[in-house]
C-alpha cells in the first residue's frame, strides 16, 4: 500500500509540472476552424475546468523511445458538456498511460453551449476527428504506430468518443494534408461513459448537447448504442452499479449492441465506486479496473506483453 502511495505521490508532482509544460498543438489553421459563425470569444477556465474553448487543441504526453511501445490513446475529459475536467480526467489518466509506455493526448473541444458555434451539436465530434487525424500525422515523430491510435472517454468524453467510433461521415475535413489520415480510432476505453440520449441520458449532457432539438431522429443519431456497426472497433468499459449520475444502463445498452454486431468487448461493472472512479483507492474491487485496463490493450496486441512488469 505504501508503494502505491508513493507511486502516485510521484504522478501527482509529474501532472502540477505538466500543467506549466506539457506541449500544446492546436488543432485547426489559422482561418480553418469549421463550424465557426465568426463570433469572438476566449478561453475560460475556472475552478481547475475549462468553461469555454476559444483554441481546440490537445496536450501532448509521449513517451520517450526507449519506453514507447507505439501506442497512442485520444482521452476526452468528462464535464456534462458543459465544462471539461481536464486534469481529474485528462492529465492525471494521461500520466498513468505513459507509465506503461502509451503516448497519451489531451482532447480541448469546443462545448456546444459556445456562441461561436453554428451546429452545436457537431463542434466536439469535429475536434475529436482532426485530433486523431493530427496524432496520426505525427505518428513518425512521436514514434506512434498509425494502426495503434485509440480514443479513451470519460463520462461525457465518452458520449464524444463513443460517437467517434460510431460515425464514419467525416465532419471535420478542411482541404490540407492532414484530412488524408484516417479519424477512426483502434480501440475505445470507455470510463462512466454518457452513451445513449434516450430513456437512459444523463440528464445534464443530454440538456447541453441535445437542447431544444429533442426529436426523435436527433435523439436516436446521438444515441451511441444505435450507431454501431462494422466502423466501431473493440472496446473495454467501465463503470460502477451504483453510478448515480450515469446510469450504468448506458454501458449495458452499448455492450450489447457490439455484442449484437460481434464486435469484440469487454465490460467491467462494479458494484460501488459511483460515478467517480478513481486511479487509485477506489472501494472494493473497483480499485482494479487499471490493472484490467492495461490486460486488455496486451491482451488485444496493443502493448506487447513482455515489455513491461
Amino acid at each position: 500500500m505504501r508503494s502505491t502511495k508513493i507511486v502516485f505521490i510521484v504522478l501527482f508532482i509529474l501532472l502540477v509540472a505538466s500543467m506549466q509544460a506539457q506541449e500544446f498543438v492546436p488543432l485547426w489553421p489559422a482561418g480553418k476552424k469549421p463550424n465557426n459563425n465568426g463570433k469572438k470569444i476566449t478561453d475560460s477556465i475556472y475552478n481547475e475546468r475549462i468553461w469555454r474553448v476559444a483554441t481546440p487543441g490537445i496536450y501532448c504526453f509521449v513517451v520517450p523511445k526507449a519506453e514507447n511501445n507505439g501506442t497512442a490513446v485520444l482521452i476526452i475529459p468528462g464535464g456534462g458538456y458543459e465544462r471539461l475536467s481536464h486534469l481529474y480526467s485528462g492529465f492525471n489518466l494521461a500520466k498513468w498511460y505513459n507509465t506503461i509506455g502509451v503516448n497519451a493526448f489531451v482532447l480541448i473541444h469546443r462545448l456546444p453551449h459556445q456562441q461561436d458555434l453554428i451546429n452545436k451539436q457537431l463542434a466536439s465530434v469535429q475536434d475529436a476527428q482532426r485530433a486523431m487525424r493530427i496524432i496520426r500525422a505525427n505518428a513518425q515523430q512521436w514514434n506512434i504506430k498509425t494502426e495503434h491510435v485509440g480514443v479513451m472517454g470519460i463520462s461525457a468524453g465518452g458520449h464524444v468518443a463513443s460517437t467517434l467510433g460510431t460515425h464514419a461521415k467525416d465532419e471535420s475535413a478542411i482541404k490540407d494534408t492532414v484530412d488524408q489520415y484516417s479519424f477512426r480510432p483502434s480501440f475505445m476505453v470507455l470510463l462512466s461513459p454518457v452513451i445513449t440520449m434516450g430513456k437512459f441520458a444523463h440528464g445534464g449532457s443530454k440538456k447541453n448537447f441535445i437542447g431544444a432539438d429533442t426529436t426523435k431522429a436527433n435523439i436516436e443519431n446521438y444515441s451511441s448504442e444505435l450507431q454501431v456497426s462494422e466502423f466501431t472497433p473493440s472496446t473495454f468499459m467501465v463503470h460502477a452499479q451504483n453510478d448515480s449520475a450515469v446510469k450504468v444502463q448506458n454501458s449495458l445498452l452499448f455492450y450489447q449492441a457490439l455484442v449484437e454486431k460481434k464486435i469484440s468487448a469487454s465490460l467491467h461493472v462494479f458494484p460501488q465506486g459511483g460515478h467517480g472512479i478513481r486511479l487509485d483507492e477506489n472501494p472494493g474491487s473497483t480499485d482494479q479496473w487499471l490493472n484490467l485496463v492495461e490486460a486488455w490493450l496486451k491482451e488485444m496486441k496493443f502493448i506487447n506483453p513482455l515489455s513491461f512488469k
